[in-house]
């Protein structure tokens, strides 16, 4: 990269340790260059408070914060969760945001006119392979600056040295620094104590957990609610019809003062190290629990595994930042048409940490409870199972027999 070139960057903007730094940092290692910040609010909440003020201080000649919320939601969580994809039991709520913010940024920059992206990803991470992707999907001959990668900071102590020496205010201090990220799907924590696999997360600890509860400090009391799908999308929160967006956020407060979403896991990074982390996601754990009872009864046996599968090839592409992929648009476009019958209302029970299964309706249901009755019925000839299971096992009847030949053979 030609960093005489450099005279305008545009800076994917969050606020925290990392992008706080790399204002000056640009400032100072390409030509005092301007550098615009961009903020996708995608339901950080208090932490877009002072923002704009904080990077026009520390030296960006502008700060843009786009409302990105509802787009959010319909077009990269709902087609997620319908597709019930995860990553090793992780909801995916750092992964699918990456790419819609990644997207505002080069519009941004394109309008600027910017010669250069940068992004406060570090090398080690998976975010700086889901922003570059989605980076070079819109702007491919787009240069893209990661100091992580160019720098001489090694740890999140001399970031906060550097910060100090430069008069840049944190929200954190080298206490209480655990690396976080928050949106209106979900709260991840890594660093300081969860580094050890061995160390409990202290989720009783004030302050620690942010969007709800622990287990043990929920209510004596279940607390139901009911959900109400239309072709695998919610629709409305018991009776009321509200926005999908309305729907996570109010499950957000529902699930947190049950002590639900909680996950704990060492997963599996795409750079391929293992890393531990912390998250709590309330109401995605309540969505993806009301689908899957829904489709209990409206997918059929191939459809529903076909389903699961694929789920993980999902998953993988939403956390290896391929979002904007002709497979991924394939497979939404195959979710879609299986969801088209998951319309129904289902009734959970949420109680100190647990979602349970509380009834489920459905117009599309295909359960035949004169079919599946343990009752005498006029619909079911048992007798024909015979028939089913001589044909369905004449492969091993007919390979027992060739063994029970060779046996006899000697062979």
């Amino acid at each position: 990269m030609n960093k005489a070139a450099i005279r305008k960057v545009v800076l994917a903007y969050s606020g925290g340790l990392d992008t706080s730094i790399i204002i000056p940092w640009l400032k100072e290692n390409y030509n005092n260059c301007e550098v615009i910040a961009v903020s996708g609010n995608v339901g950080q909440a208090s932490e877009l408070e002072g923002l704009e003020e904080k990077a026009i201080k520390t030296g960006a000649s502008k700060c843009y914060i786009e409302d990105l919320t509802d787009e959010f939601v319909n077009d990269f969580i709902l087609p997620t969760v319908k597709a019930g994809a995860m990553y090793e039991q992780y909801m995916l709520g750092t992964s699918f945001a990456r790419p819609i913010i990644a997207k505002r940024i080069v519009e941004i920059a394109k309008a600027e006119g910017a010669d250069a992206i940068c992004h406060g990803c570090t090398g080690k991470g998976n975010d700086q392979v889901r922003f570059e992707l989605a980076i070079k999907a819109f702007a491919p001959d787009m240069p893209i600056i990661a100091p992580w990668r160019e720098w001489s900071i090694k740890s999140r102590e001399e970031e906060i040295a550097y910060a100090e020496a430069h008069n840049v205010p944190l929200k954190i201090t080298r206490e209480t620094n655990y690396s976080k990220d928050k949106n209106l799907w979900h709260l991840s924590h890594e660093g300081l104590d969860l580094e050890d696999p061995g160390n409990e997360p202290t989720y009783e600890k004030p302050g620690f957990l942010e969007m709800g509860v622990s287990p043990l400090d929920a209510p004596d009391a279940p607390t139901y609610i009911t959900l109400d799908f239309e072709q695998g999308v919610p629709v409305k929160l018991n009776g009321s019809a509200m926005t999908p967006k309305e729907i996570v956020l109010a499950l957000n407060e529902l699930g947190g003062q049950n002590g639900i979403g909680l996950l704990d896991i060492v997963e599996n990074r795409l750079v391929g190290m293992k890393c531990r982390g912390v998250y709590e996601t309330p109401g995605g754990a309540i969505l993806y629990k009301a689908l899957n009872v829904l489709e209990t009864l409206c997918l059929d046996k191939y459809a529903a595994h076909k389903k699961q599968e694929l789920a993980v090839t999902f998953g993988e592409l939403v956390y290896n930042g391929q979002w904007f992929t002709p497979l991924r648009e394939a497979l939404s476009a195959f979710v879609d048409k299986l969801e088209e019958r998951c319309t129904g209302t289902v009734r959970l029970k949420l109680y100190k940490g647990n979602i349970i299964n509380a009834g489920v309706w459905s117009p599309y249901s295909l359960y035949d409870p004169e079919i599946a009755t343990f009752d005498e019925d006029e619909v079911y000839n048992q007798a024909d199972a015979a028939g089913f299971i001589n044909l369905f096992g004449l492969p091993l009847k007919v390979q027992a027999k060739v063994n029970e030949k060779n046996a006899k053979n000697g062979k």
